[in-house]
């Protein structure tokens, strides 16, 4: 038993409850033995074992007054996984389903993105299992600040910088940098995602969509081949897919079909991003109930829209399928119907959504697969670019931001592409990105010493 193997079978014995994160450690663990191989020195410094066990978890109770005088009370978290390289960075979730494991598994994958984007940044992840879904813009305020009057002593501009995911968008991220600067009198980088007005950085609400587009772009490039023409899906219709179909269609691309948690939409001459933007805009306005992407067919009344699982879009005839939306949405079943349709490329946009399976059968059968701890990368690293304008009181336009993150996913491009050949694995991107992100994490680690 090798012994990034050992690891894996003491994580699952140790963890059976948390199968979010044995995926998202089984993923990393069995491509990175290569490199583990290649450095004894690892083994005997235990590297691995402190590599998959968070440096600390914080867990506490949010108490918060609804709108009808209630007293509800939530569960917070803050997984601060590994800061080898850099302060921990990574969002916070509100959403129904949030669970240690599930952050856990996101705080894990948040290690590799960052060391790939070159940025000095360690991997964390956070939330609650508050669902903002229905509530009022009132009631989620009250809840982001209590949420954030326990978390604010656990975080700050050079030890814990979240942002915001699932659930938490730009008015989130308001209420609760406001209560920070209110408790700490202090007014810093502690949160990304900020709006422009009180240190927010131009392109970071394009910054994932744009990035995935940029990687995929970068690899069409080293095939001389492009997005002109290629007929696109995406699963999901947030902010994300929004911004991946924007910049695809720039590119050239026909991008047909979208989803949301209600159902999918099919639109034969190219999705129109301004309504999708419409009906995003008024699923995030506090008045939400009845808002679904089933309104589409008000702007196009020649689209489709099939009220059902979402995951219908894997059925459409593509050449490129981009998973937008969460964990575990493209399945077995999908990747074959990706694959007899003829799709040549899946990137990812989520974290995680593709499960071990699906993934194995795209690889092969050919798909070029590109795994979200570096195709999705594009958030984290406008992130980045926030915290380093905040700490320079300095701003920077949409292009120049841009063009940095353009700068950054073809790198991460190149990164994945020349660690994969170097350890003989030419063509597989997920042991690409595995390799060139642990070996950074990992040498940091083996200088700090046993910490």
């Amino acid at each position: 038993m090798s012994y990034s193997e050992r690891i894996l079978a003491e994580l699952k014995e140790r963890y059976p409850e948390q199968p979010q994160f044995i995926q998202a450690a089984t993923e990393v663990l069995e491509t990175i033995q290569p490199a583990v191989d290649a450095h004894p020195e690892f083994e005997e410094a235990a590297l691995l074992e402190r590599l998959v066990e968070p440096e600390r978890v914080i867990i506490f109770r949010v108490p918060w007054i609804d709108d009808e005088g209630k007293v509800q009370v939530n569960r917070g978290y803050r997984v601060q996984f590994n800061s080898a390289i850099g302060p921990y960075k990574g969002g916070l979730r509100f959403n129904p389903t949030v669970t240690l494991g599930m952050l856990k598994f996101l705080g894990f994958e948040q290690i590799f993105k960052n060391a790939l984007t070159t940025l000095p940044m360690g991997g964390g992840k956070g939330g609650s299992d508050f669902d903002p879904k229905g509530k009022s813009n009132n009631e989620i305020m009250r809840f982001c600040q209590s949420f954030i009057t326990e978390l604010y002593r656990h975080i700050g501009e050079d030890t814990d910088v979240p942002a915001g995911d699932l659930g938490v968008g730009g008015r989130e991220v308001a209420y609760m940098f406001g209560q920070y600067k209110r408790l700490t009198n202090t007014f810093t980088g502690v949160l990304t995602g900020k709006g422009l007005t009180f240190g927010g950085s131009l392109a970071r609400t394009e910054a994932t969509g744009y990035g995935l587009v940029y990687y995929v772009d970068e690899y069409l490039k080293c095939h001389d081949d492009s997005f002109e023409g290629k007929v696109t899906v995406v699963h999901g219709s947030g902010n994300v897919a929004i911004y991946a179909i924007q910049k695809a269609e720039q590119l050239g691309a026909k991008v047909v079909a979208c989803s949301d948690t209600k159902g999918w939409v099919y639109d034969a001459e190219g999705l129109d991003v301004a309504a999708l933007e419409d009906i995003y805009t008024k699923k995030r306005s506090g008045n939400d109930k009845g808002v679904s992407l089933a309104m589409y067919t008000e702007f196009r009344p020649n689209a489709e829209y099939h009220a059902e699982d979402g995951r219908g879009v894997w059925g459409v005839p593509c050449d490129i399928a981009l998973p937008c939306a969460r964990e575990n949405t493209l399945l077995l079943e999908d990747a074959e119907k990706l694959v007899a349709n003829g799709c040549k490329i899946v990137g990812e946009g989520a974290n995680m959504p593709t499960t071990l399976d699906a993934t194995k059968y795209l690889q092969e059968n050919g798909v070029a697969f590109f795994p979200g701890k570096a195709a999705n990368a594009g958030g984290v690293a406008t992130s980045g670019l926030e915290m380093s304008q905040n700490a320079g009181h300095i701003s920077w336009t949409f292009d120049e931001v841009d063009s940095r993150l353009e700068s950054i996913m073809r790198g991460i491009y190149h990164a994945c592409d020349d660690a994969a050949k170097e350890y003989g694995m030419e063509g597989n991107y997920v042991a690409g990105a595995n390799i060139a992100g642990f070996l950074k994490v990992a040498n940091a680690m083996m200088a700090q010493g046993v910490i």
